[in-house]
């Protein structure tokens, strides 16, 4: 009788306790909001429509550094001039489903509009599919106000190049389908030319396409948690890598009406 009891009493334990076991770390079970790129950039082109001068800010690489994450949404909220942000990539470090949620969770706290690049750390396990849910397609654009920001994946070595990335038919159809009203570009990516994970056997090309966009402003970059700024090709067009979040800088652009723009970095 008492085996008997026990038996039942163990078997209650286990039933009552399946709700406290973790489901697998990369089960991509996204709850909360979805879709987020195609929400905010209704949101920013909706805000920018007319405007001529524009002012965003651009973190990148917060993987595992939530503390200093929920600093920099304090510190830009607390600004009040901000249009939008843009988050280089690596918001999780091993592509776990739950490292994107919590981010996200995070980032939902800006009191304006925000856009997330994906980066080659959230490539691992099932993160490309977690980021997908949450965000959308990683090839992306937006108009804020007459410029055109080209938002691509660039890390073709976590593709093993089986895939185009950077995706060239995303970008020829970005430039035969500009609307008249564009008047400059930026473009953003996690990984520039000539870092190792980029593929360098078109790096070049790549270059060439960037150069047929009007009045190419700058290009933004993330990856390597520094702060850098360099005309990698020697053509004018200049490349801002933004520093990792545990630097605790982001960077602020201004692009201004008569063509020229303005960069800071800021300590937070």
């Amino acid at each position: 009788m008492t085996n008997k009891l026990l038996f039942f009493v163990l078997l209650a334990l286990c039933f009552s306790g399946c709700d406290m076991l973790e489901t697998h770390p990369y089960d991509v079970h996204i709850t909360g909001e979805r879709e987020l790129t195609n929400k905010n950039i209704q949101l920013i082109e909706n805000k920018m429509q007319g405007k001529k001068t524009i002012r965003f800010a651009m973190i990148s690489d917060t993987q595992r550094w939530y503390n200093s994450t929920e600093d920099v949404v304090k510190a830009l909220n607390a600004r009040g001039d901000i249009d939008f942000v843009i988050h280089g990539g690596d918001q999780s470090d091993f592509g776990v489903t739950k490292e994107f949620i919590w981010m996200r969770d995070i980032f939902n706290k800006f009191q304006m509009p925000y856009v997330c690049l994906l980066g080659n750390h959230d490539c691992l396990g099932t993160g490309e599919d977690a980021y997908r849910a949450i965000y959308g397609d990683p090839n992306f654009a937006f108009t804020a106000g007459n410029v055109r920001f080209i938002c691509l994946n660039t890390n073709a070595m976590e593709y093993d190049y089986s895939e185009p990335v950077p995706d060239f038919n995303f970008i020829e159809n970005e430039l035969n389908n500009l609307s008249p009203e564009i008047e400059k570009t930026v473009f953003a990516m996690h990984v520039k030319p000539f870092e190792f994970v980029f593929n360098n056997n078109v790096a070049k090309i790549f270059q060439l396409y960037v150069n047929q966009f009007p009045k190419v402003q700058f290009c933004l970059y993330g990856h390597e948690h520094k702060f850098a700024v360099d005309d990698l090709f020697n053509d004018g067009v200049l490349y801002f890598q933004c520093p990792c979040i545990d630097k605790r800088i982001y960077l602020l652009f201004t692009i201004k009406e008569d063509g020229t723009y303005d960069y800071e970095t800021v300590e937070f």
